[in-house]
């Protein structure tokens, strides 16, 4: 399986202006744990929830911060062409649980370490 079919029809995504406690807001209604953050088409960078809490922990006001003052910027990115088992790899490896996919300089989705754990279960049935 490739990366292709595990992302949706949009990616879910902010802008770098938007403040955390809208970030965080997007993120539950959509039920996910991560934002693209782009500026027009441009993947600029990734908001975690681990971004986010850390930057809670550390005192912020997250009414105020933006994203991109505690994003990921220019995060590694990954071709919609490559294998589950190979993003997989990647991820134990980098440490990361979200992975920026992209093709011809457009965010097509963002796919989760559970993604990817459902895909390989699904993979091997």
């Amino acid at each position: 399986m490739i990366l292709r079919e595990l992302v949706g029809d949009a990616a879910h995504v902010c802008g770098p202006a938007t403040t955390l406690v809208e970030a965080a807001q997007a993120m539950s209604a959509a039920g996910h744990g991560s934002l693209g953050v782009v500026e027009g088409t441009h993947l600029v960078g990734l908001l975690t929830e681990r971004d986010i809490v850390r930057a809670v922990a550390g005192g912020i006001d997250p009414t105020t911060t933006t994203v991109s003052a505690v994003m990921s910027a220019e995060p590694d990115v990954f071709s919609p062409e490559n294998d589950v088992w190979e993003a997989a790899e990647w991820l134990a490896e980098a440490g990361y649980r979200h992975l920026p996919v992209i093709e011809d300089g457009l965010l097509l989705g963002i796919v989760s370490v559970r993604d990817l754990l459902v895909a390989i279960v699904a993979d091997e049935e």
